[in-house]
Parts: structure tokens; sequence; C-alpha cells
């Protein structure tokens, strides 16, 4: 194996960072599709006026998360050069640090589980809408 084919933490920081890139995409896509719907709302009735007002924070928040996200992403990736430092082998084989990664793959499979399961309503909104379209 070559230097350039070795695993290093950089390398390892720049693969991961397709996740912080694709949660961020989400989250702006979640709020564009807030955008989007807020402008049907009748603005003359006080619980669309509600909805709106709720909407018009959560795009702040949702836009702001997106672009952390986004920002972060470029970071990690831009950090596969770096340089593999020391590591000590006992710290590294602390029980910690491999409850610290399961934790890390678990939460990603939860997420996996969420978006299996999401999909199917999601699908059947986008054919009620196709409908309404034609």
């Amino acid at each position: 194996m070559s230097a350039s084919d070795q695993q290093t933490c950089g390398k390892g920081l720049a693969e991961n960072s397709v996740l912080p890139a694709k949660l961020g995409e989400l989250i702006s896509a979640m709020a564009e599709n807030l955008d989007v719907h807020r402008k049907a709302l009748d603005l003359t009735d006080r619980n669309s006026r509600a909805e709106y007002e709720a909407y018009e924070k959560l795009l702040k928040d949702l836009r702001q998360i997106a672009a952390q996200l986004s920002v972060t992403a470029s970071e990690m990736a831009g950090y596969r050069d770096l340089p593999m430092g020391r590591h000590d082998e006992r710290a590294m084989t602390h029980p910690r640090v491999r409850e610290a990664f399961e934790k890390f793959v678990q939460r990603k499979q939860e997420l996996l589980t969420l978006l299996e399961l999401t999909t199917e309503r999601d699908d059947k909104l986008l054919e009620v809408m196709r409908v309404h379209n034609q």
C-alpha cells in the first residue's frame, strides 16, 4: 500500500464530509418546502398568520443550520491531506472510543430507518400533488 492509499484521520474526515453535506442539503430543502408552503397561507386568517410566523422563525433557523452544515462539510473535506499525527494506542483502544463510534453508527442507522419510514408517506403526498397538477 502506498502512502497515498494509507487511511488517515484526514482522509476519514474528508470521506465523512458527505454526511453533513447531505444533511445540509436536506435541511435546505426542508426550508424551501416551508417557504413555498407559507406563500399559500391566507394572512387574513388568524391561524394562518400564526402558522406564517412559525414558518418565518423556522426558516431562519433551518437556513442557518443548513449553511453551517455546508461550511462544516467543506472544512472536513479540506482536511483530506492532513498529516497523520501520532496516536496513543491505549487511548485509541479505550472502550469510550468504541462506544462513541458505535453511537455514531447507531444514529446513522436510526436516520436511515426514519428516512425509510417517511418515504412511503412522502411518496403518497407527492402522488396527490401530481394528480392535482395535471
